[in-house]
């Protein structure tokens, strides 16, 4: 095999073409690519929060200033609410600007449609309830769910127990990062299977859904790129250049968590391995343990351009004029519901029903019009949030003096 073919990222590339093809001509391989799709995520899933127990407590515990551990998450999390309410606004400005609802034809099985979102709508995004379930009452079921906020609560009071337990501390946090290490090992193994699993999730988006399931919805799905395009080489690279990071050598970095992003629709299977770049890019393990993670949650830039747009195509679709004030009421109310989105299975679409629920002017059953793209706009917001989650850990990194420049920079 020649030596363009061994790279993981040429592999994916492939797998990707592959799997389109195989999607078009053969879409009752659909399930079975699924499968393989769905193998390799819970391939990454099953490290993921003992990477991150291990990255945030060997992270905090060796930093062992608990105030600046403070002040870590207190900018990241200030940074995450201006910089998601920057792309809320941005998704409103540009979906009243390029209108993609207007002159849109409801299907003729728009209501056979609408009764598929029923309990999609029915439930709702109870906020108190997020915040109090971030503590685990059972830490042994936070890891097997996967809990990410839950393990992320516990590895913080686990790592500043250690750093207080002395000679005792320093000898659990030596074997830790050998176990680290470890799992590291591991997850470079699974990531070999990166072109399987990036090959059987387009397979199965394009078999299951069809091109032709995006032709309706083409100007919605057009708008929607090319805002997340503006947000990530406009808004975030300025930020990159405000803070001095090399915002095409990060992009470089990072291309093959983004192919896989692509491929899966799902940011969670880059996590672990996005946790391990930022830090040879050059953020500490503390910053890079407490902002990514957080982040998955909190910071949901390429969510929050969909959601604010979903609004405004739905407005414009059933003809409901939006005064500035109701405009503002939809930024207001997202700003809190759209942190909660990656909690909940379907979150994004429990976030849009809850959203219209509130407003009582918009039909909860239009999100049914957007069942059948949302699969192909989902690779939109896993990759925007992945650049932006990558980012906002290197700013907090620079913001705090947790930050290294690499002796040489990376470009693998």
């Amino acid at each position: 095999m020649p030596n363009f073919f061994k790279h993981l990222t040429v592999q994916v590339v492939i797998a990707i073409f592959f799997g389109i093809a195989v999607g078009f001509y053969f879409p009752a391989f659909a399930p079975y690519a699924k499968m393989l799709s769905q193998g390799f995520i819970n391939l990454i899933t099953m490290l993921i929060t003992p990477i991150i127990f291990l990255t945030i407590v060997h992270g905090i515990a060796a930093m062992g200033d608990m105030k600046k551990v403070g002040m870590v998450g207190g900018k990241a999390l200030l940074y995450f609410e201006i910089v998601s309410t920057l792309a809320l606004f941005i998704g409103l400005i540009v979906a009243n600007l390029l209108k993609p609802g207007v002159n849109f034809k409801l299907p003729d099985n728009f209501e056979a449609l609408s009764s598929t979102v029923a309990q999609v709508s029915s439930q709702e995004m109870k906020w108190g309830e997020f915040i109090f379930h971030i503590i685990p009452k059972n830490i042994v079921k936070a890891f097997a769910d996967g809990d990410i906020l839950q393990v992320l609560f516990f590895s913080i009071l686990f790592a500043v127990g250690v750093s207080q337990a002395g000679e005792t501390g320093r000898s659990i946090l030596k074997g830790l990062d050998r176990v680290s290490k470890v799992f590291f090992k591991m997850m470079n193994m699974i990531m070999k299977l990166a072109p399987i699993g990036a090959f059987g999730g387009m397979a199965y988006t394009i078999g299951e859904f069809g091109l032709s399931s995006i032709i309706p919805m083409a100007n919605l799905m057009l708008c929607v790129y090319f805002t997340m395009a503006i947000f990530i080489f406009v808004v975030l690279q300025g930020i990159c250049r405000f803070y001095g990071i090399r915002f095409w050598a990060y992009l470089r970095f990072i291309k093959e968590e983004l192919l896989i992003v692509l491929g899966t629709s799902s940011s969670e299977s880059a996590l672990p391995n996005m946790m391990d770049k930022m830090h040879r890019f050059g953020a500490s393990k503390s910053v890079v343990g407490l902002v990514i993670p957080t982040g998955y949650s909190f910071n949901l830039d390429g969510t929050s351009i969909y959601l604010s747009m979903a609004v405004i195509f739905l407005a414009q679709v059933f003809k409901v004029d939006l005064s500035l004030s109701e405009q503002l009421t939809i930024l207001f109310i997202l700003m809190v519901t759209s942190k909660g989105a990656a909690a909940v299975t379907g979150g994004g679409f429990i976030v849009l029903a809850s959203t219209l629920a509130a407003l009582k002017i918009i039909p909860v059953e239009g999100i049914a019009l957007l069942l059948g793209v949302d699969r192909f706009m989902s690779e939109a917001r896993s990759i925007t949030n992945l650049i932006g989650n990558g980012i906002a850990t290197l700013v907090i990194a620079k913001s705090v003096g947790e930050y290294q420049e690499p002796d040489e920079l990376p470009t693998e």
